[in-house]
């Protein structure tokens, strides 16, 4: 079974391309850029981890996120655009993605850690966060579409933790402090059901077209 690739349209910008071409007459290749993303991954979670010692680094978790995912737009690039897939790549433009869900939503639970059950939320997010994806790959080992519908699928939940990483670091060098944080938890938590129920009706209802 070979896995779908998820309809993106920063694949067709000039820098994307440029960047996409450069790695690969580099010599790197799609599965190393791959676990490059958990790197970024960890390294997001550790500066969630002490932003409560430094708010700036609730930026530097949020730039961690963006280069996370740039790993993931890159590693498809350099892997199908310019031909250097192997057979392994399927293994790890997949499983990578999953450690690097948990990484970055339990960093996000350690930043919101002073509000109530901030953990419990962290660990809800990142189970139904990687259920979202084995839902997906369900569906194609039955013969459906790779069915990538949100509303809390992966770029979402990482824009949401971006833009709330962000707003807390504002909120916290100015006079008072909001948990947005904690707020995107709960937002994905429930967010994330959601995505989890329609890719599975999406499932069912293409199987029983196909009868």
């Amino acid at each position: 079974m070979s896995i779908e690739r998820r309809p993106l349209k920063t694949r067709s910008t000039q820098w994307a391309q440029a960047t996409a071409r450069w790695l690969a007459q580099s010599g790197i290749t799609p599965n190393q850029i791959s676990l490059l993303s958990i790197l970024m991954s960890l390294l997001s979670m550790v500066s969630f981890f002490y932003s409560h010692q430094n708010p700036l680094l609730l930026l530097v978790a949020a730039l961690f996120i963006q280069l996370r995912l740039a790993c993931n737009l890159f590693d498809g690039m350099v892997a199908v655009e310019h031909h250097k897939k192997s057979r392994l790549g399927d293994i790890f433009n997949d499983a990578p993605d999953r450690l690097a869900d948990v990484f970055i939503i339990m960093g996000a639970a350690l930043a919101s850690t002073p509000q109530p059950y901030a953990i419990h939320l962290g660990w809800a997010a990142s189970i139904l966060a990687v259920l979202t994806a084995y839902i997906r790959v369900l569906g194609s080992s039955l013969g459906t579409p790779s069915f990538f519908v949100g509303p809390m699928a992966k770029p979402h939940r990482m824009a949401l933790l971006t833009v709330a990483a962000i707003c807390e670091f504002v909120f916290k060098i100015g006079s008072f402090s909001l948990p947005f944080l904690y707020w995107a938890l709960i937002v994905m938590v429930v967010g994330t059901v959601v995505t989890n129920f329609r890719r599975l009706f999406k499932i069912k209802n293409f199987l029983e077209q196909s009868q």
